[in-house]
């Protein structure tokens, strides 16, 4: 994702954004940033949410999706404001349905770092 916006014809700004995933099998303590559930997983969406809302209320978001092994995604809520849900959402599908079956339940890490530079003329 890179976006370029001029200013006049003094500087030219930049913003880039590294994503940065580690995925593993679920196991307790539960909470990490991201629950990626599949579709016959032994914990369904709705036991998953009502997890999260008992052990950091407001904190998490489940988004329910159409996929042939996973059934639904628990995000922090912090991610989801940082970057595009949809953009995150193809991310984590691509790289996380190549390890996934109906039956598991992943836990990632998820950080997000940001990059910017900006390149200015001086007077």
């Amino acid at each position: 994702m890179e976006e370029l916006l001029m200013f006049g014809d003094s500087s030219v700004y930049s913003r880039k954004a590294t994503l940065s995933l580690k995925i593993s099998e679920f196991e307790v303590p539960p909470m990490q940033d991201m629950l990626i559930i599949g579709r016959k997983a032994p914990i369904g969406p709705e036991a998953v949410r009502r997890m999260a809302e008992a052990l950091s209320p407001e904190q998490f978001t489940l988004l329910k999706i159409d996929h042939p092994k996973i059934e639904a995604v628990l995000l922090r809520n912090s991610i989801l404001q940082m970057m595009d849900e949809k953009l995150l959402m193809k991310i984590i599908l691509e790289e996380s349905e190549r390890m996934i079956s109906e039956s598991m339940v992943l836990r990632s890490e998820l950080k997000i770092a940001l990059s910017v530079q900006r390149e200015v003329d001086l007077l």
